[in-house]
């Protein structure tokens, strides 16, 4: 499924952050913004980092829980929280392009509203996209974009073990093989 590019790349940072451990580093989290081409001007330092990780707590349940109406709610809390002025900026060369909060602003402010409004445009292009893996014991969230939209695990490692495991379990209630 192809999102809207803004609220596709602002849905998938938030699940990126959504998966960072807690005290995870400035380093990292800088590094993460960078690998989902959010161009922060300069590292991110210890205080922004522990917002963010905070914001990443409140993001999670948009990705655990697949009631649309708690979605919409959980996301209408988060927009209600954000600085969003919505303009189009063209900036460091870049195509025109959404802004929700003021580029030069506060990165944390900015994260906020990036995010949120990713979320938004993804549940307003369908609010099953977004998930945690059904592996148990792995909570990890993830934006399906794949083109049937039917995506249950973080990745195929988790895929694996599951399907693994079901045809262990299947395999011995059917007892020895008799070869």
């Amino acid at each position: 499924m192809h999102f809207n590019p803004y609220g596709g790349a602002a849905a998938q940072l938030a699940a990126a952050l959504v998966n960072l451990e807690p005290g995870t580093s400035p380093e990292t989290i800088t590094e993460v913004l960078r690998e989902h081409d959010y161009r922060p001007f300069r590292q991110v330092s210890p205080a922004e980092a522990a917002e963010l990780l905070r914001w990443a707590g409140r993001l999670r349940p948009v990705f655990a829980d697949a009631d649309l109406d708690r979605r919409v709610g959980a996301v209408n809390a988060l927009l209600a929280v954000t600085v969003s002025r919505p303009y189009i900026s063209r900036h460091d060369g870049r195509a025109p392009h959404l802004h929700f909060a003021h580029e030069r602003g506060p990165i944390v402010d900015r994260l906020r509203a990036y995010t949120a409004s990713g979320l938004a445009h993804a549940i307003c292009e369908d609010h099953t996209r977004l998930g945690v893996c059904d592996r148990p014991g792995c909570d990890v969230a993830y934006v399906d974009t794949s083109r049937n939209g039917r995506r249950r695990f973080c990745g195929v490692r988790c895929a694996n073990r599951v399907y693994v495991a079901g045809h262990r379990s299947r395999t011995a209630a059917e007892g020895p093989s008799r070869l």
